[in-house]
């Protein structure tokens, strides 16, 4: 029997472990620490542990999870989304150690996960695309020079990964240093290189993307077209099928180009192709995800195809198992539900989710790596679910939407629901003008949003291991520290974050936990209420941290600080 490596975690994790099921295969699950009892973990046929509690130990670690694959015996790896999933050096690793990648070829990922390379490609197929470098930037002097030369605003992005992480839109040439600093920073954090380079920002619009499907020998099948507009910080919260609004002729330019993109480095599997559509109907290639988007199950909604099914045909050389674009039906809308506050600009807010009730009924579906009880792991991404619903047409998706989104309930974190409700009571996004752009949630939505009531911090998921001996063999036990400590009595355990803080109002405090990246005021400077003060990467994503009071600063964390939620980060006096 075929046995598949997930190496990921979450609500990918569990789709692709239904998917194995349904296929005949034996899934094994792999697991950091804090996701020792995760849904992924209980639903997978195997699992084990990767034997740390940060991503760079466990899911972002090729050795560890070759390890994993060698124990378990498995024939083959599927990445899931994010990660490793558009890592070459993963992929031929895999490959290397005689397992088959469900993906594509090292040689593709390598050529479309390059942006600067991809964008050679798209010149090389008459691909629609805005000026931009095709090297990478030596420094911010040669994004000021770009910018002379082609205008504001421009982009400066991340070579290498994706999900809005790495990018940075520059409005003035004064912020150009700034945000090429940011961008570089985040991009070595995300994807372990710092390469950016820059294009011309087209202003406020839509973003297009391109569902495909290739046999690895130049045949690419379009599976679909999605609009994924709906973002804030360049990361996406609500995704549609098949792209409102779009005309015969703009749909096939959008198809075309992205097969003809894809063709070119013979692409396998499943891929996306994104693109702009500025408001003057000017189209510009964006980049390839060389993977399966979050969004795939729009496109499946709509299309009647099972996309992670189709990748396991390809890889395992059945081929792809149908040849042309299917016609769609009806309209298939995607929300993630995020454990994030709106109403603090979308602040990750980690906890445990105490109750969920589930929508349900004709065309609803719930993806969720998340059941009652879990823990949404400030480690990691905030991801609760995503909710999809299909109808026969738009507007009837909508008002599915709406009692979809009324039935959910969620005790614990602060969500993303409320922002929903109020986007599909807005007539920019819920008529037939379909009038948001990409910035359009945080120049109209944002400010309409109230602040949710903070949940408590998550509680501590160590695991501490022990040798023990079972019948004769030694194996490793590994046990929850808080376990350990309500069985034991240790008062350094049990009493940890037990009594609250007393209230100082001096004291600035992290209103998630993250690593601190960057003092945007000196230590011992003079700061006014709401001035920025930090930057915090939290939950994958970067948040400015600003002065709650007037006053001096003065710093009481370090640069590369793991900060705890609630963490005195400074004092202001």
């Amino acid at each position: 029997m075929t046995k598949v490596l997930i190496a990921n975690r979450g609500e990918i994790a569990v789709r692709v472990i239904r998917a194995c099921a349904e296929a005949g295969y034996t899934s094994i699950a792999v697991y950091a620490d804090q996701d020792a009892d995760a849904l992924h973990v209980r639903l997978a046929d195997e699992a084990l542990g990767l034997g740390g509690d940060t991503a760079a130990t466990t899911y972002l670690s090729i050795d560890a999870l070759l390890a994993a694959a060698r124990k378990s015996g498995a024939d083959a790896v599927h990445p899931g989304y994010g990660f490793l999933s558009e890592s070459a050096e993963f992929a031929r690793a895999v490959e290397g150690a005689g397992l088959v990648w469900i993906g594509p070829s090292p040689d593709s990922i390598d050529a479309l996960g390059d942006k600067m390379t991809a964008r050679r490609i798209a010149q090389r197929v008459g691909a629609p695309l805005a000026a931009g470098t095709d090297q990478p930037l030596a420094g911010p002097a040669e994004a000021v020079a770009f910018a002379e030369q082609h205008g504001l605003p421009i982009a400066i992005k991340a070579a290498f990964g994706g999900g809005g992480r790495g990018l940075k839109v520059v409005r003035e040439l004064s912020e150009v240093a700034e945000a090429f600093d940011a961008a570089t920073r985040e991009a070595i954090a995300a994807f372990g290189r710092g390469e950016c380079f820059v294009e011309r920002f087209l202003e406020s619009p839509r973003h297009i993307e391109v569902q495909v499907l290739g046999d690895g020998l130049g045949g690419i099948v379009v599976v679909g077209d999605r609009d994924c507009s709906m973002q804030r910080r360049n990361q996406k919260l609500i995704e549609e099928a098949p792209a409102p609004g779009l005309s015969s002729d703009q749909r096939a330019r959008f198809h075309e180009a992205a097969r003809a993109i894809c063709a070119e480095v013979q692409y396998r599997g499943a891929g996306t192709v994104e693109f702009l559509l500025a408001a003057d109907g000017t189209i510009s290639f964006l980049e390839v995800n060389t993977r399966l988007q979050v969004e795939h199950p729009v496109t499946e909604a709509v299309t009647g195809t099972d996309l992670v099914r189709e990748q396991f045909r390809i890889a395992f050389g059945e081929g792809i198992s149908f040849a042309e674009t299917p016609t769609p039906t009806g309209h298939a809308i995607e929300f993630r539900i995020n454990a994030e506050d709106p109403g603090r600009g979308f602040l990750p807010s980690p906890g445990r989710v105490e109750s969920l009730r589930i929508p349900g009924g004709p065309g609803v579906r719930w993806d969720s790596g998340i059941e009652a009880g879990d823990v949404v792991q400030p480690a990691f991404d905030s991801m609760i679910a995503k909710l999809i619903v299909h109808a026969d047409t738009r507007d009837a998706a909508l008002m599915r939407a709406r009692r979809a989104l009324r039935e959910l309930e969620i005790e614990g974190p602060a969500t993303v629901v409320p922002f929903d409700l109020l986007a599909l009571d807005d007539e920019a996004f819920a008529t037939e003008a379909f009038a948001v752009h990409t910035q359009w949630i945080e120049s109209t939505l944002l400010p309409r949003l109230e602040p949710q009531l903070r949940p408590a911090p998550a509680s501590d998921a160590a695991v501490q291991r022990f040798s023990v001996e079972i019948d004769g063999r030694r194996v490793v036990l590994g046990l929850p520290v808080g376990l350990l400590a309500g069985l034991s009595g240790l008062g350094g355990l049990a009493d940890a974050g037990a009594a609250p803080h007393a209230s100082d109002p001096t004291e600035l405090r992290s209103p998630a936990p993250g690593t601190l990246v960057r003092w945007l005021t000196d230590d011992g400077a003079s700061v006014a209420e709401g001035d920025p003060v930090a930057v915090l990467d939290a939950m994958k994503m970067e948040t400015t941290i600003a002065a709650h009071r007037t006053g001096v600063l003065t710093h009481r964390v370090e640069l590369s600080q793991s900060i705890a939620p609630d963490e005195v980060l400074a004092v202001i006096a």
